[in-house]
């Protein structure tokens, strides 16, 4: 008799739920969905937009250094500044926002009816896009149900935590990563420390290490694994070279010191397997421990959803339109692979939200691809974006390096046969890169009856 009860109740409990319907459910409301929905919005869909958090502006808002909009706006802004100026543009429109709300979880299931659809804008969709997806979030006013043809990703990404990279020693206070320092700092007003030692060069480390400084907190230095900085170069100048801060390359934090409270690290040099070297420690005296060593995209919701991930990027595997290999689900800004600039964030999320519209409306993302070409990354080419290309078409490939070097030639290449080839210049692991692969490059691989083609990085000997 207990097991009918509870299913009767759980039954009336999921008659509940309120479900409202949408073109495109965009699920994140920093810089990359509040992107990806105006571009969806100006295609004509009715857009959605849901944040766990009660702001739009996603991780900008506590970004309050300057360097953001160069690219999108020709002009240089704080990163509340950029944020703003998307979130005054979502809130001109009817997009609907559903704020201080988390997702659970989306499904998908077929469309009711064969043949051509009708969309919640009241277009006739083509055949093909009749897959439905529902979107289950926890909300203030209890849990709702969204349902789109389209959703596009745009969660972001999360720091790796102490834990992720495993440093030895005690488990005092005062450790923190450096974007909840940032936060405690930038936002809630609190001070994380005194002395502080930051273990990593990434971008936001760099920007914290100043952010200290000009808070009175002492720096003792930033220590980097790598033999070289992880972040901007113009971070590094602006950063550190501006304020005396040194940078310790080949060195990482080998143990954390302390009881109640973090009191030092050990910090050791590394060899070139990035091993530590005996006898190369020694203690820097210290009572905070900033962790500045890579971001992960968030993408729980995305493998439950039953999306592909690629295991370089941890982000999504996608085709040209940024559509993942569920269709109708897209995937765009740092939840897909992470970005050095956010204002190449904003130009991707517009592709994305774009893409999404006109898969929702069908308008133009096809339900049958063109061709299928899988794309993988060789040389020192630590990853390449899309992962597959499914139109001859003209694609914007973006990629990184592993390691820095001064002369390498990007190459495209399918069968052992080289396909294209870039010009001879330098790159550096802190900037992502991008490299126009021609339509007519495409077709000969196709031609030549390829199912992959390679992005290949590789060094040139200088003359």
């Amino acid at each position: 008799m207990a097991e009918l009860k509870s299913s009767a109740i759980d039954c009336s409990v999921v008659e509940a739920v309120q479900t409202q319907a949408f073109d495109v459910v965009v699920i994140g409301g920093g810089p990359a969905g509040m992107a990806a929905a105006l571009a969806a919005h100006k295609a004509g869909a009715r857009v959605a937009i849901v944040e766990r958090e009660q702001h739009l502006g996603g991780i900008l808002r506590q970004c309050i250094h300057p360097g953001f909009g160069l690219s999108h706006f020709k002009q240089e802004l704080t990163g509340p500044e950029y944020a703003q100026r998307f979130i005054d543009q979502v809130r001109s429109t009817d997009i609907a926002l559903f704020l201080n709300s988390m997702v659970i979880g989306i499904d998908s299931g077929e469309g009711e009816g064969a043949g051509a659809a009708v969309s919640a804008s009241g277009v006739n969709e083509a055949p093909g896009a009749t897959a439905v997806h529902t979107v289950t979030l926890m909300s203030p006013a209890g849990m709702l149900q969204l349902t789109g043809r389209a959703v596009v990703l745009a969660m972001g990404c999360r720091e790796r935590t102490r834990s992720e990279i495993k440093i030895p020693g005690s488990r005092p206070a005062g450790v923190f990563t450096a974007g909840l320092a940032q936060r405690y700092i930038n936002i809630e007003n609190l001070k994380p420390g005194s002395r502080a030692v930051i273990l990593g060069s990434g971008d936001i480390g760099l920007i914290m290490a100043r952010r200290c400084t000009l808070e009175g907190i002492s720096v003792e230095g930033v220590y980097e694994l790598m033999p070289y900085a992880n972040g901007l170069r113009r971070n590094v100048k602006n950063c550190l070279d501006d304020f005396g801060i040194p940078l310790h390359l080949s060195t990482t934090v080998t143990r954390v010191i302390g009881h109640d409270r973090v009191e030092a690290v050990e910090v050791s040099q590394v060899d070139e397997h990035l091993a530590p070297i005996a006898g190369t420690e020694r203690i820097v005296p210290c009572d905070t421990l900033l962790l500045s060593v890579g971001l992960i995209p968030e993408n729980e919701l995305s493998v439950a959803a039953g999306v592909e991930l690629d295991p370089r990027t941890r982000g999504a595997v996608v085709d040209q339109s940024l559509q993942t290999g569920v269709p109708g689900i897209f995937a765009c800004g740092n939840v897909l692979h992470v970005h050095d600039l956010a204002d190449n964030v904003t130009t991707e999320s517009e592709r994305a939200g774009a893409a999404a519209a006109a898969y929702a409306l069908g308008t133009g993302v096809g339900a049958v691809p063109d061709c299928e070409l899988t794309v993988s990354p060789a040389g020192i080419a630590g990853y390449a974006l899309p992962g597959r290309i499914t139109a001859v078409a003209l694609t914007k490939l973006n990629f990184r390096v592993r390691r820095p070097v001064d002369a390498a030639c990007v190459r495209i290449l399918a069968d052992g046969e080289e396909l294209f080839a870039g010009k001879v210049r330098a790159f550096k692991p802190s900037v992502m890169e991008s490299f126009p692969l021609p339509a007519k490059v495409i077709q000969r691989a196709l031609d030549l009856g390829a199912s992959e083609i390679f992005l290949s990085v590789d060094p040139v000997e200088e003359a």
